[in-house]
C-alpha cells in the first residue's frame, strides 16, 4: 500500500490519559515509531501539542470518545495541525489485542495509509452555535418534563382540566393554575370566570365541573413549585433564544430562505446552521447529508435478498427538527403545497411515519441545495406530479372512474387562439 503521509500520530484519548503514536517513514521506507503518554490537564495537552510540532507530524488522527477528545481537540486546532477525527466503529480493535498503546498505534498507522474516513467536525463558531441550540432542547425537554408533572399532579387531584382546554401552558390555562394553587377558598365557578378568551367562554360549565374537588395545603404546595420551575424554564429559553439570535445575525439571509419552504420556521433553520453548517463542501452531495443525519432507509441485502431497511443513527438533532418540520408541512390545511402532495403520495403506500421520514430527507435535500448555491425555495405547486406525467394521471383517474360504473370519453381540449 503506498504511504500518503511521512510523518503521522495518532491519539488514543481517555478521561485521564492520552496514549501517542508517532510514525516516521524514514529512507527505504523503514519506519520509526516513538509512543509518549500524556495527561489530559491543558498544560500536559500543550505539551502534547508542542511535541507534536517538534516532530513536524503532518496528520493526526483521534477516535471521538465521548466529550473527552474536544478539549484535545481545542488545544491542537490552534497550532494549525492537520487533525481528523474518527469513528470508532471504523477502526475497531481485533479481537484480544486492546491496549491503549496497540490502539494508538493502530490508528496512526491506518492514517499514514489512509484507510480511514475523518468525520464532520465544524469550525468553532459553528461549535459554539451547536452548544447553545442543543442547550435550548435540553431546555424544551425539561419544559415539557415539568408540564407533564402538572398533568399528573392534577389528575391525582381528580382536576380534569386537561379534559376540557387542549394545553397547560395556554393564558387561560395558567391563570386557572395560579388560582389553584394560591387560593384557598376560591369555588370552582370563581375559577371558571378566569376562562375570558373567546374559544374557551363557551366551555365554563364544563370547567367548573372539572375543577370540583377537594383542595389540601400539600396539592397547592407542589402545584406552585411546578409553576415557579416551569417560570424559571422559561425565562432560561426566552434568554438563550435571545443569545442564539444575536448569534445567527450574520446568517440572517439564509434564514429567511430556509423559512420559506413550508413547515421549516426559525428553530428549524437554527438547527440547521448549528449542525451542519454553512459549507457545504464538506458532503459531496445531498445524499451523503441526508446519510450522516440519519434520514436514509436503511441498505441490507444478502444472497438476493433485501433485508432490513430501518434508517441508520445519526445526528438526533437534525432529525428531530427535520420530522418535525415534515410533520407540519404535511398537516397545512390552508393551502396544499408540494410538501403536501409529497408526504400523502408516500403515505398512500408505505404508511404516513415513512412518508415524514421521506419529507424530511426531501426538505435537508432543498436546504443543501440553497445553501451550497445560496439559491431561494421554488414552491413546485401540490400539481407538480400530475404535470410531470399527465399521461400517467389521465390514465389512473379514468380507469377510476370506470371503476365506478361510468364510461369515459375524453377529448383534448381546445385553448383560445392567442394570436
Amino acid at each position: 500500500m503506498k504511504i500518503l503521509y511521512r510523518r503521522c500520530a495518532g491519539l488514543d484519548v481517555h478521561e485521564k490519559s492520552i496514549s501517542a503514536c508517532i510514525r516516521i517513514v524514514k529512507n527505504k521506507n523503514e519506519v520509526e515509531v516513538v509512543e509518549a503518554t500524556f495527561s489530559t490537564f491543558t498544560e500536559d495537552l500543550e505539551q502534547l501539542r508542542d511535541w507534536l510540532r517538534r516532530n513536524r507530524i503532518q496528520r493526526v488522527a483521534m477516535e471521538s470518545t465521548g466529550v473527552y477528545w474536544r478539549p484535545v481537540w481545542n488545544v491542537l486546532e490552534q497550532s494549525k495541525l492537520n487533525l481528523i477525527l474518527l469513528n470508532p466503529q471504523h477502526v475497531k480493535a481485533l479481537p484480544g489485542h486492546k491496549t491503549d498503546r496497540v490502539d494508538a498505534a493502530r490508528i496512526a498507522e491506518l492514517a499514514q495509509y489512509g484507510l480511514v474516513r475523518a468525520s464532520f467536525v465544524p469550525p468553532q463558531e459553528i461549535r459554539e452555535l451547536r452548544d447553545l441550540v442543543r442547550r435550548r432542547v435540553h431546555l424544551q425537554q425539561d419544559r415539557n418534563r415539568v408540564s407533564n408533572r402538572i398533568h399528573r399532579l392534577l389528575e391525582l387531584q381528580n382536576i380534569k382540566l386537561s379534559s376540557v382546554l387542549t394545553k397547560l401552558t395556554t393564558a387561560t390555562a395558567r391563570s386557572i393554575l395560579e388560582g389553584l394553587a394560591t387560593a384557598t377558598t376560591m369555588k370552582p365557578e370563581a375559577l371558571a370566570l378566569l376562562a375570558t378568551h373567546k374559544r374557551v367562554r363557551d366551555k365554563r360549565d364544563q370547567l367548573r365541573k372539572a375543577l370540583r374537588c377537594t383542595l389540601t395545603d400539600h396539592f397547592r404546595f407542589l402545584l406552585r413549585e411546578l409553576l415557579e420551575e416551569l417560570d424559571r424554564l422559561t425565562g432560561k429559553m426566552k434568554l438563550l433564544e435571545s443569545r442564539i439570535a444575536e448569534r445567527m445575525q450574520p446568517h440572517g439571509d439564509l434564514i429567511e430562505r430556509l423559512c420559506e419552504m413550508p413547515g421549516v420556521e426559525k428553530l428549524t433553520a437554527w438547527t440547521l446552521i448549528a449542525e451542519i453548517g454553512v459549507d457545504m463542501s464538506r458532503f459531496p452531495s445531498a445524499g451523503h447529508l441526508a446519510s450522516w443525519c440519519g434520514l436514509c432507509p436503511g441498505n441490507a441485502e444478502s444472497g438476493g435478498k433485501r433485508h432490513s431497511g430501518r434508517t441508520s443513527k445519526g445526528n438526533r438533532y437534525v432529525r428531530r427538527a427535520l420530522v418535525q418540520s415534515a410533520w407540519a408541512a404535511a398537516r397545512i390545511t390552508r393551502q396544499r403545497t408540494f410538501f403536501t402532495t409529497f408526504f400523502y403520495r408516500i403515505s398512500h403506500r408505505a404508511g404516513m411515519k415513512k412518508a415524514a421520514i421521506a419529507l424530511a430527507h426531501k426538505i435537508l435535500s432543498l436546504a443543501y441545495i440553497m445553501i451550497r448555491d445560496g439559491s431561494t425555495y421554488r414552491e413546485q405547486g401540490p400539481d407538480y406530479f400530475d404535470r410531470l406525467h399527465p399521461e400517467r394521471t389521465r390514465t389512473r383517474l379514468t380507469a377510476r372512474l370506470e371503476r365506478l360504473g361510468f364510461l369515459v370519453h375524453l377529448e383534448p381540449k381546445i385553448l383560445p387562439s392567442t394570436s
